[in-house]
């Protein structure tokens, strides 16, 4: 089981970027998925989340309005879309996979990660 993050980058204030997280080793469709991030000196804390039928998504009070999780269970990616970034978004982004189909915000729910992608938001 792999998961791989990317889209990561430097970004001015007020800018977007979108992340995308590649999963192989086994079918997406019934896992719940999710984007925690890390910054610096500080512990890692819950993003986004999307269940397993992309039904049902959950954000963090921080990012609520301008970032959106989608998932593509085809191609099994998921994406997060962030739009108007601070610089308090500054951060390592980490995608994870959980087993619980209906995974929220627990960062205990979630069982597989990938290696994360850096997004500096600095102008």
């Amino acid at each position: 089981v792999q998961l791989q993050a990317s889209g990561g980058g430097l970004v001015q204030p007020g800018g977007s970027l979108r992340l995308s997280c590649v999963v192989s080793g086994y079918t997406m469709s019934s896992y719940a998925m999710g984007w925690f991030r890390q910054a610096p000196g500080k512990e890692r804390e819950f993003v986004s989340s999307i269940i397993w039928s992309g039904t049902s998504t959950s954000y963090a009070d921080s990012v609520k309005g301008r970032f959106t999780i989608s998932r593509d269970n085809a191609k099994n990616t998921v994406y997060l879309q962030m739009n108007s970034l601070k610089p308090e978004d500054t951060a390592v982004y980490y995608c994870a996979a959980s087993d619980h189909p209906y995974a929220r915000n627990r960062r205990g729910d979630f069982n597989s990660w990938g290696q994360g992608t850096l997004v500096t938001v600095s102008s």
